[in-house]
């Protein structure tokens, strides 16, 4: 079974870490900016890979940043090519910089 947990500092960084089976098998490097989300990796443990643990991260980031009104700034590369290749779906949650 699967769970996630945000874990933050007092300076609002951290990770969002997915268990499986109560073993950590993978994180996002997170941290919280005003009322933006930002992300700056993905990890999932080898031992764990094939298993959609990325997708399932990326599912928990954005339902944390719609149920706390936020904006998700996506440095991260898995992030970001999810967001480009999925537009649609992340609209309302992708934090764009409008120059």
């Amino acid at each position: 079974m699967e769970r996630t947990e945000i874990v933050l500092d007092k300076n609002r960084r951290g990770e969002l870490q997915l268990f499986s089976d109560e073993k950590k098998a993978g994180l996002m490097s997170i941290a919280i900016i005003d009322r933006r989300l930002v992300v700056y990796h993905t990890e999932v443990d080898e031992a764990f890979e094939g298993r959609g643990f990325a997708k399932i991260l990326l599912e928990k980031l954005v339902s944390h940043a719609r149920e706390n009104a936020m904006k998700i700034v996506p440095l991260c590369p898995y992030v970001n090519a999810q967001f480009h290749r999925h537009p649609d779906t992340y609209a309302d949650v992708w934090f764009k910089k409008t120059v």
